[in-house]
């Protein structure tokens, strides 16, 4: 139920409770107040059915509004099934119109023989639905009162009764087992890549190994290698290249991105023309500026790195700030956590970290410093300073600060591009 409601919940839906597992018929008797006798079309489906499409909803009550010219009382979906044990079949007159639905237990050996059965989805006119209802009698000793009667009552009272016959007996099937759950899943997989490669002009080299959520928004002319997972709403713009085993999850990535393997990147954000990998990991919002590179074993929590920088090796960013066109050497540490509290880091435009630097939180480095190699910095640095030592110390002033990367976007044959709206 939680789950239900998490996902739904936002959508303006409005949840009712059967307090009582007491059937099909009672769960569907338990909204009548929340209908407020409204004289309408009930469309009523089951909540284990998630391969059936839009378009076939739509047809089914299409159908049921013009049956016969004025529509029906009711209209229920069948598929034929080469083995239909187990469900309840659909039994028809000598003129090949709906009688009734009977379960299997209840079927003669004759009807056990039909290959129609009921899919469990129905189009009710609510003005009739309820008083049917309300005349179906408790199937078994637990008192449950079953959906499937409601059918049956409608056509012994003379009121017209249609019968949506689906082709695709898959798309309307419910799950059972956990081996159900994989077929679907990987079923509604390859609905998503088939829509993002068909109408979204996405390469995806191998659909059979990569997952993309039906949330993810993917731009054109981006390519996706195997092995890679976008999950959530992740949104990635146009001319991208995605390599294999990397992870993306409820991020935002611009156009023209390079994304190296083996990544995970989890909500966070990186702009266009940026190169990531491989082995980087990124999370809990952190941001690549424009042309940023994160390279080799790389971690980023709740940090920035500016436009034009570079963190390429072995380094962790924890709760950091960093501007423009600013290196961090490899190895570099932002020590954060003091045992109780976690502190930030800044470091200003035109920065050079020496590899092995510890920035013991909190601490500032002024625009244009440069640390030395194995450098433990404990305070706060000034603009166009050099600083070496255990603890770092002041060794002097720079009249030179070190340039700001050139202009032109890393990499080649990265295009830009925009993210997908």
């Amino acid at each position: 139920e939680a789950a239900v409601r998490a996902e739904l919940g936002e959508s303006g839906a409005v949840f009712i409770k059967q307090t009582e597992q007491r059937g099909t018929g009672d769960a569907v008797m338990a909204a009548r107040e929340a209908l407020h006798d409204a004289d309408s079309t009930l469309l009523v489906l089951s909540g284990d059915v998630p391969l059936v499409r839009h378009d076939t909803l739509g047809a089914l009550v299409q159908q049921h509004r013009t049956h016969r010219g004025y529509g029906a009382a009711c209209t229920l979906l069948s598929v034929r099934l080469d083995d239909p044990s187990g469900y309840g079949r659909i039994i028809r007159d000598n003129e090949n119109r709906f009688e009734r639905i009977v379960e299997q237990k209840d079927a003669t050996p004759e009807e056990r023989q039909v290959n129609e059965i009921n899919a469990g989805i129905y189009c009710f006119e609510t003005r009739i639905l309820f008083p049917a209802l309300a005349r179906v009698q408790p199937a078994n000793a637990q008192g449950e009162f079953y959906l499937t009667d409601v059918p049956g009552i409608l056509r012994a009272d003379g009121a017209d009764v249609s019968v949506f016959l689906h082709a695709d007996a898959r798309e309307v099937s419910g799950i059972n087992t956990r081996v159900e759950l994989a077929e679907f899943e990987r079923i509604l997989r390859l609905r998503t890549l088939r829509r993002l490669m068909l109408d979204g002009g996405v390469t995806i080299i191998d659909p059979t190994h990569t997952y993309i959520s039906p949330e993810a928004k993917i731009g054109n002319d981006t390519i996706i290698y195997p092995g890679v997972s976008i999950e959530g709403s992740t949104v990635i713009g146009e001319g991208c290249e995605i390599r294999s085993g990397t992870r993306i999850t409820n991020s935002r990535i611009g156009g023209g991105v390079y994304i190296r393997d083996h990544c995970v990147i989890t909500d966070s954000e990186i702009a266009d023309h940026c190169i990531v990998g491989p082995f980087a990991h990124l999370r809990m919002k952190s941001q690549l500026e424009e042309q940023a590179m994160v390279g080799n074993f790389v971690e980023m929590k709740k940090s920035r790195l500016g436009r034009k920088s570079k963190s390429m090796h072995l380094t962790y960013l924890g709760d950091a700030t960093i501007g423009d066109g600013t290196n961090i050497g490899a190895g570099t540490i932002t020590c954060n956590y003091d045992g109780k509290n976690k502190h930030s880091t800044i470091i200003e435009d035109g920065v050079k970290i020496g590899s092995d630097t510890m920035l013991v939180a909190p601490v500032r480095v002024g625009a244009g410093s440069i640390t030395g190699a194995g450098s433990v910095v404990t305070k706060d640095i000034p603009p166009d300073t050099l600083v070496a030592g255990v603890p770092a110390t002041v060794k002097k002033r720079l009249n030179n600060p070190p340039p700001v990367a050139p202009s032109e976007p890393p990499g080649d044959n990265h295009a830009s591009g925009t993210l997908p709206s």
